[in-house]
């Protein structure tokens, strides 16, 4: 009888009334399940309803240059399994291992002006790494901002903000469907991630325990990432809004984080012959002097991609100052005009030498 009252005193104190009970991990079985699960909290990635708070060995991290989406702030995880590791690519994502998943969920708050206040979640997209490979999902969120439920076929959100400009703006947003996601996310035909490259995470963060760290040197610390150099033998992308670096820099790292993803050899946009990534070093591949491929509406009757210094006389720039379906660039993950990373680009060919003539 002792035994039993003990027994149950211990069930008492785990059940609350004592000791705090552990939340239980990420359920790593239905993270590696073939069919994504029907709600986000299926995965057990947040301890929290609202997924605020990451469960363990989920962790946020943040890029130098982010994808422009429409304004979305956005709020990014990564999980990996136990006993995994992270491994380190001097170019290209990470070597992320199998049972990793990427989190990135996308919000507004009611003003630019004033970050992560009264932030409305309004999608969460995972890059699941499954044994055949990567594979996207997107969660729509409801309106308490509770829970989020799988949307195969995508969704359009109406969303409300006011800019930094102090104007109102009314916003028809557009949750990507799977085809979509692919699109965008193809490298040689196969789904992969886009941001979380050495480059991009080679910046200064706040940790969660107090203080600043470089990301990556935090993450091998940690024990998370595996294989890095040195601090100055690692890539590193410039900060695309930060007016302390080179301009040209800041303008590379936009182009690489905003476009390379289809613009590259083995993206989606390979037939272009325009190549956008941060290592490119071909003026051509980069557009200075090159004829588009078809020419038209798209071109906007231009005549070459990048014409050095001018940005009114370059299809990269009036491609991407457009709205217009058919016309704009990025095609797809925006219908607002991103007005500062026209200007960087614009700035970045006003500011571009002429080439030199021949004989000249």
């Amino acid at each position: 009888m002792r035994g039993g009252l003990v027994l149950l005193a211990a069930l008492a104190a785990l059940a609350g009334l004592g000791a705090a009970v552990p939340p239980p991990g990420v359920d790593l079985a239905r993270v590696l399940s073939d069919a994504p699960a029907p709600r986000l909290s299926d995965y057990r990635l947040f301890v929290d309803a609202g997924a605020d708070r990451p469960n363990a060995r989920v962790v946020p991290y943040d890029l130098a240059t982010p994808l422009f989406t429409d304004h979305a702030e956005k709020h990014r995880f990564v999980f990996t399994p136990p006993g995994e590791t992270i491994g380190y690519a001097p170019s290209g994502v990470l070597d992320f291992p199998v049972g990793s998943v990427l989190v990135k969920t996308f919000a507004y708050p009611a003003d630019l002006r004033r970050p992560g206040r009264e932030a409305r979640k309004v999608e969460t997209r995972l890059l699941i790494h499954r044994p055949g490979g990567w594979s996207a999902a997107t969660y729509v969120w409801n309106a308490e901002g509770t829970e989020a439920v799988l949307k195969r076929a995508g969704a359009r959100l109406p969303v409300r903000f006011t800019d930094r400009a102090g104007r109102q703006v009314d916003l028809d947003y557009a949750v990507p469907n799977q085809n979509q996601c692919k699109t965008c996310h193809q490298v040689d035909g196969a789904v992969s991630p886009i941001g979380p490259k050495a480059r991009n995470l080679n910046r200064e963060v706040a940790l969660a325990a107090g203080g600043r760290a470089n990301q990556l040197e935090h993450w091998r610390r940690t024990g998370l990432l595996a294989g890095a150099p040195e601090p100055a033998a690692r890539p590193r992308l410039a900060a695309w809004d930060d007016p302390r670096e080179p301009l040209e820099a800041r303008a590379r790292a936009y182009l690489d984080v905003n476009c390379a993803h289809c613009h590259s050899p083995s993206g989606s946009a390979s037939n272009s012959g325009l190549f956008l990534a941060a290592e490119q070093a071909s003026p051509a591949a980069l557009g200075v002097g090159k004829p588009p491929v078809a020419a038209g509406r798209g071109a906007g009757d231009l005549a070459v991609g990048v014409d050095p210094g001018h940005p009114e006389r370059s299809i990269l720039a009036f491609r991407m100052a457009s709205g217009e379906p058919g016309v704009m660039m990025p095609e797809l993950g925006r219908a607002l005009v991103h007005e500062e990373g026209v200007a960087l680009i614009r700035d970045w060919i006003r500011a571009m030498p002429a080439p030199a003539t021949p004989g000249g």
